[in-house]
């Protein structure tokens, strides 16, 4: 299933890609539903930047629900390339729950418009139930299907509260 997130930020190009690949840690206060980002590591080349770094959702999940779900549910892998000059990352996530079940990647670009600027996230996410454990063969496609839907509308909108976020983030920094 296709993700299609797109979000104008107020900022030069410049900042807004800077920020978002090199503050994304600091972002956690903006978001209500990630509880932590760790850079796992960063290898700085001429022309672009490697990035790995490790998500712990579930900020704004009642505590009773999170009982119920395992920390690997919330928790997941994001590795990303950023292409300096192109002003455009690559990425690909690992979801610990789901390992080999759900694949989900894309690329994000940093447009600059005459407002600042405009993400473009444009992606791919599938999940194939037929791996998740406890999932009955027979209902495999329709409840791959269904996650597919579920999280494809989560992340879209979770990419646009991050661009948000950033907004936010920016704004304080230029206030000061």
């Amino acid at each position: 299933m296709d993700i299609v997130a797109d979000a104008l930020i107020p900022f030069a190009r410049p900042v807004v890609f800077a920020t978002y690949r090199d503050h994304l840690p600091d972002l956690v206060r903006y978001l209500p539903n990630i509880r932590d980002i760790r850079v796992v590591s960063r290898v700085d080349r001429e022309n672009e930047v490697e990035l790995v770094n490790e998500w712990k959702g579930g900020g704004d999940i009642p505590a009773v629900a999170r009982s119920v779900l395992s920390e690997s549910m919330l928790t997941w892998t994001d590795y990303a390339t950023w292409f300096l000059g192109e002003y455009r990352v690559a990425w690909r996530t690992d979801v610990h729950a789901f390992r080999g079940a759900v694949k989900s990647s894309g690329q994000n670009r940093y447009v600059e418009v005459p407002q600042g600027t405009r993400l473009e996230i444009r992606g791919t996410f599938t999940c194939d139930a037929s791996k998740v454990k406890g999932v009955p063969s027979l209902l495999a496609k329709t409840v791959g299907q269904t996650i597919e839907k579920m999280l494809v509308t989560q992340i879209a909108k979770n990419a646009v509260e991050i661009a948000r976020g950033v907004e936010q983030m920016l704004n304080e920094k230029h206030s000061q």
